[in-house]
Protein backbone atom coordinates (compact mmCIF):
# COMPACT_ATOMS: atom_id res chain seq x y z
CA UNK A 1 0.00 0.00 0.00
CA UNK A 2 1.34 3.41 -0.96
CA UNK A 3 2.37 5.74 1.84
CA UNK A 4 2.44 9.54 1.90
CA UNK A 5 6.16 9.26 2.63
CA UNK A 6 6.93 7.11 -0.44
CA UNK A 7 9.49 8.79 -2.72
CA UNK A 8 10.17 8.10 -6.41
CA UNK A 9 11.99 9.63 -9.36
CA UNK A 10 10.19 12.25 -11.44
CA UNK A 11 12.05 12.03 -14.73
CA UNK A 12 10.60 10.21 -17.73
CA UNK A 13 11.91 9.84 -21.27
CA UNK A 14 8.45 10.20 -22.84
CA UNK A 15 7.81 13.56 -24.51
CA UNK A 16 4.25 14.89 -24.32
CA UNK A 17 2.45 16.41 -27.29
CA UNK A 18 0.35 19.56 -26.96
CA UNK A 19 -2.82 17.44 -27.10
CA UNK A 20 -1.53 15.23 -24.29
CA UNK A 21 -0.63 18.25 -22.20
CA UNK A 22 -4.06 19.78 -22.77
CA UNK A 23 -5.64 16.53 -21.60
CA UNK A 24 -3.49 16.54 -18.45
CA UNK A 25 -4.57 20.10 -17.58
CA UNK A 26 -8.24 19.82 -18.57
CA UNK A 27 -10.83 19.76 -15.79
CA UNK A 28 -13.51 17.07 -15.65
CA UNK A 29 -16.48 19.42 -15.84
CA UNK A 30 -16.02 22.74 -17.65
CA UNK A 31 -19.45 23.94 -16.54
CA UNK A 32 -18.46 24.20 -12.87
CA UNK A 33 -16.69 27.40 -11.74
CA UNK A 34 -12.94 26.76 -11.46
CA UNK A 35 -10.23 29.30 -10.66
CA UNK A 36 -6.77 28.29 -11.86
CA UNK A 37 -3.78 30.45 -10.95
CA UNK A 38 -0.56 30.31 -12.95
CA UNK A 39 2.82 31.54 -11.69
CA UNK A 40 6.54 31.04 -12.23
CA UNK A 41 9.12 31.01 -9.45
CA UNK A 42 12.86 30.56 -9.16
CA UNK A 43 14.27 27.66 -7.14
CA UNK A 44 14.77 30.01 -4.18
CA UNK A 45 11.23 31.37 -4.32
CA UNK A 46 11.59 34.61 -6.29
CA UNK A 47 8.67 35.47 -8.55
CA UNK A 48 10.52 38.03 -10.69
CA UNK A 49 13.83 38.55 -12.47
CA UNK A 50 14.79 42.19 -12.94
CA UNK A 51 11.31 43.20 -11.84
CA UNK A 52 9.17 41.04 -14.13
CA UNK A 53 8.01 37.44 -13.94
CA UNK A 54 8.66 36.97 -17.64
CA UNK A 55 12.37 37.08 -16.88
CA UNK A 56 12.07 33.70 -15.15
CA UNK A 57 10.24 32.04 -18.01
CA UNK A 58 11.69 29.14 -19.96
CA UNK A 59 10.70 27.66 -23.31
CA UNK A 60 8.75 24.85 -21.65
CA UNK A 61 7.05 27.31 -19.29
CA UNK A 62 5.99 29.42 -22.25
CA UNK A 63 4.57 26.38 -23.99
CA UNK A 64 2.40 25.37 -21.03
CA UNK A 65 1.44 29.01 -20.37
CA UNK A 66 0.01 29.25 -23.89
CA UNK A 67 -1.85 25.95 -23.52
CA UNK A 68 -3.43 27.04 -20.23
CA UNK A 69 -4.71 30.17 -21.93
CA UNK A 70 -6.11 27.98 -24.68
CA UNK A 71 -8.20 26.10 -22.10
CA UNK A 72 -9.55 29.23 -20.40
CA UNK A 73 -12.95 30.86 -20.73
CA UNK A 74 -11.49 34.09 -19.34
CA UNK A 75 -8.03 35.35 -18.31
CA UNK A 76 -8.08 37.21 -14.98
CA UNK A 77 -5.20 39.58 -14.23
CA UNK A 78 -4.59 42.57 -12.00
CA UNK A 79 -4.21 45.94 -13.70
CA UNK A 80 -0.87 46.45 -11.95
CA UNK A 81 0.46 43.25 -13.49
CA UNK A 82 -0.76 44.36 -16.90
CA UNK A 83 1.30 47.54 -16.57
CA UNK A 84 4.37 45.96 -14.97
CA UNK A 85 4.62 43.02 -17.35
CA UNK A 86 3.83 45.10 -20.42
CA UNK A 87 0.64 43.28 -21.43
CA UNK A 88 -0.65 44.27 -24.83
CA UNK A 89 -3.35 42.74 -27.05
CA UNK A 90 -2.10 39.19 -26.51
CA UNK A 91 -4.30 37.28 -28.94
CA UNK A 92 -4.02 33.51 -29.16
CA UNK A 93 -2.32 32.20 -32.27
CA UNK A 94 -4.13 30.56 -35.20
CA UNK A 95 -3.52 27.02 -33.93
CA UNK A 96 -5.07 27.89 -30.57
CA UNK A 97 -8.05 29.60 -32.22
CA UNK A 98 -8.62 26.55 -34.43
CA UNK A 99 -8.44 24.23 -31.40
CA UNK A 100 -10.84 26.35 -29.36
CA UNK A 101 -13.33 26.60 -32.22
CA UNK A 102 -13.16 22.84 -32.77
CA UNK A 103 -13.86 22.28 -29.08
CA UNK A 104 -16.83 24.62 -28.88
CA UNK A 105 -15.08 27.58 -27.24
CA UNK A 106 -14.96 31.21 -28.32
CA UNK A 107 -12.04 31.96 -30.66
CA UNK A 108 -10.36 34.25 -28.12
CA UNK A 109 -10.80 34.23 -24.32
CA UNK A 110 -11.44 37.75 -23.02
CA UNK A 111 -9.23 39.37 -20.42
CA UNK A 112 -10.81 40.37 -17.10
CA UNK A 113 -8.72 43.22 -15.70
CA UNK A 114 -9.01 43.80 -11.95
CA UNK A 115 -8.64 47.45 -10.93
CA UNK A 116 -9.88 49.55 -8.04
CA UNK A 117 -8.47 52.83 -9.36
CA UNK A 118 -9.41 52.22 -13.03
CA UNK A 119 -6.11 53.60 -14.32
CA UNK A 120 -6.60 51.82 -17.62
CA UNK A 121 -6.16 53.15 -21.15
CA UNK A 122 -9.40 52.80 -23.16
CA UNK A 123 -7.47 52.81 -26.44
CA UNK A 124 -5.44 49.81 -25.35
CA UNK A 125 -8.55 47.96 -24.19
CA UNK A 126 -10.28 48.68 -27.48
CA UNK A 127 -7.48 46.88 -29.31
CA UNK A 128 -7.89 43.57 -27.44
CA UNK A 129 -8.81 40.57 -29.60
CA UNK A 130 -11.98 40.01 -27.52
CA UNK A 131 -13.93 42.71 -25.70
CA UNK A 132 -12.37 42.75 -22.21
CA UNK A 133 -14.05 42.89 -18.83
CA UNK A 134 -13.05 45.30 -16.07
CA UNK A 135 -13.60 44.17 -12.48
CA UNK A 136 -13.80 47.08 -10.06
CA UNK A 137 -15.55 48.40 -6.95
CA UNK A 138 -18.59 50.53 -6.23
CA UNK A 139 -16.30 53.25 -4.87
CA UNK A 140 -14.24 53.51 -8.06
CA UNK A 141 -14.58 56.77 -10.04
CA UNK A 142 -17.99 56.74 -11.74
CA UNK A 143 -16.72 58.81 -14.66
CA UNK A 144 -13.95 56.31 -15.33
CA UNK A 145 -16.44 53.44 -15.21
CA UNK A 146 -18.59 55.18 -17.81
CA UNK A 147 -15.56 55.92 -19.99
CA UNK A 148 -14.30 52.34 -19.87
CA UNK A 149 -17.77 50.89 -20.46
CA UNK A 150 -17.49 52.07 -24.07
CA UNK A 151 -14.72 49.52 -24.74
CA UNK A 152 -15.22 46.92 -21.99
CA UNK A 153 -17.85 45.31 -19.81
CA UNK A 154 -17.51 46.84 -16.35
CA UNK A 155 -18.41 44.58 -13.42
CA UNK A 156 -18.82 45.79 -9.83
CA UNK A 157 -17.43 43.27 -7.33
CA UNK A 158 -17.31 44.79 -3.87
CA UNK A 159 -17.77 48.17 -2.20
CA UNK A 160 -14.27 49.52 -1.47
CA UNK A 161 -12.12 46.50 -2.35
CA UNK A 162 -12.58 43.89 -5.04
CA UNK A 163 -14.31 40.85 -3.56
CA UNK A 164 -12.88 37.87 -5.43
CA UNK A 165 -15.76 35.62 -4.33
CA UNK A 166 -18.08 37.98 -6.19
CA UNK A 167 -15.58 38.17 -9.07
CA UNK A 168 -15.59 34.40 -9.50
CA UNK A 169 -19.38 34.19 -9.29
CA UNK A 170 -20.04 37.09 -11.65
CA UNK A 171 -17.68 35.70 -14.29
CA UNK A 172 -19.25 32.24 -14.06
CA UNK A 173 -22.75 33.69 -14.38
CA UNK A 174 -21.66 35.50 -17.54
CA UNK A 175 -20.54 32.24 -19.13
CA UNK A 176 -16.91 32.17 -18.00
CA UNK A 177 -16.65 29.31 -15.48
CA UNK A 178 -13.07 28.32 -16.42
CA UNK A 179 -11.05 31.20 -15.01
CA UNK A 180 -7.30 31.44 -15.60
CA UNK A 181 -5.57 33.93 -13.29
CA UNK A 182 -2.10 35.32 -13.98
CA UNK A 183 -1.70 37.42 -10.84
CA UNK A 184 -0.27 39.53 -9.59
CA UNK A 185 0.84 38.64 -6.08
CA UNK A 186 -1.59 40.99 -4.29
CA UNK A 187 -4.58 39.72 -6.25
CA UNK A 188 -3.48 36.13 -5.69
CA UNK A 189 -3.14 36.81 -1.95
CA UNK A 190 -6.73 38.06 -1.88
CA UNK A 191 -7.91 34.99 -3.79
CA UNK A 192 -6.21 32.70 -1.28
CA UNK A 193 -7.58 34.63 1.70
CA UNK A 194 -11.11 34.51 0.30
CA UNK A 195 -10.86 30.81 -0.54
CA UNK A 196 -11.53 30.83 -4.27
CA UNK A 197 -8.33 29.17 -5.56
CA UNK A 198 -9.12 25.72 -6.97
CA UNK A 199 -5.78 25.12 -8.68
CA UNK A 200 -2.24 26.44 -8.87
CA UNK A 201 0.01 25.71 -11.84
CA UNK A 202 3.50 26.59 -10.67
CA UNK A 203 6.56 26.57 -12.88
CA UNK A 204 9.87 26.23 -11.02
CA UNK A 205 12.51 27.89 -13.17
CA UNK A 206 15.97 26.29 -12.92
CA UNK A 207 17.78 29.28 -11.49
CA UNK A 208 18.67 30.94 -8.20
CA UNK A 209 17.72 34.59 -8.00
CA UNK A 210 18.95 35.79 -4.60
CA UNK A 211 18.26 39.38 -3.56
CA UNK A 212 14.93 40.60 -2.25
CA UNK A 213 12.61 39.66 -5.12
CA UNK A 214 9.01 39.15 -4.00
CA UNK A 215 7.14 35.85 -3.81
CA UNK A 216 4.11 34.84 -5.85
CA UNK A 217 1.95 35.98 -2.90
CA UNK A 218 2.12 39.47 -1.40
CA UNK A 219 0.26 39.43 1.93
CA UNK A 220 0.97 40.41 5.53
CA UNK A 221 -1.09 37.62 7.07
CA UNK A 222 -1.05 33.90 6.33
CA UNK A 223 -4.09 32.14 4.86
CA UNK A 224 -3.18 28.43 4.86
CA UNK A 225 -4.91 26.20 2.32
CA UNK A 226 -4.12 22.53 1.77
CA UNK A 227 -3.43 21.50 -1.83
CA UNK A 228 -2.88 18.13 -3.53
CA UNK A 229 -0.26 17.51 -6.22
CA UNK A 230 -2.19 16.53 -9.35
CA UNK A 231 0.87 16.10 -11.53
CA UNK A 232 4.53 17.02 -11.82
CA UNK A 233 6.21 17.36 -15.20
CA UNK A 234 9.85 17.99 -15.99
CA UNK A 235 11.44 19.44 -19.12
CA UNK A 236 14.87 18.81 -20.58
CA UNK A 237 15.91 22.36 -19.67
CA UNK A 238 15.49 21.60 -15.96
CA UNK A 239 12.10 23.28 -15.59
CA UNK A 240 9.54 21.73 -13.25
CA UNK A 241 5.85 22.16 -14.08
CA UNK A 242 3.72 21.48 -11.02
CA UNK A 243 -0.05 21.31 -10.87
CA UNK A 244 -1.77 21.49 -7.48
CA UNK A 245 -5.52 21.29 -6.86
CA UNK A 246 -7.58 22.06 -3.79
CA UNK A 247 -7.34 19.24 -1.26
CA UNK A 248 -10.55 17.34 -0.60
CA UNK A 249 -12.39 18.01 2.61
Amino acid sequence: MASASDIHFLQSTQSLTDEELLAHYAVRNRDLPWLRANFVSSIDGASTHEGVSGGLGTESDGRVFALLRRLADVIVVGAGTVRQEGYRNLALDDAAVEWRTRNGLSPQPPFALVSGSLTLDPQELAAYAARPLVITTQSSPEGDRERLSEVAEVIIAGENEVDTVVLKRELAERGYPQQHSEGGPKLFATMIREGIVDELCLTVSPRLEGGSARRIVDAEEASPQAMTLAHALSADDGTLLLRYVRAAG
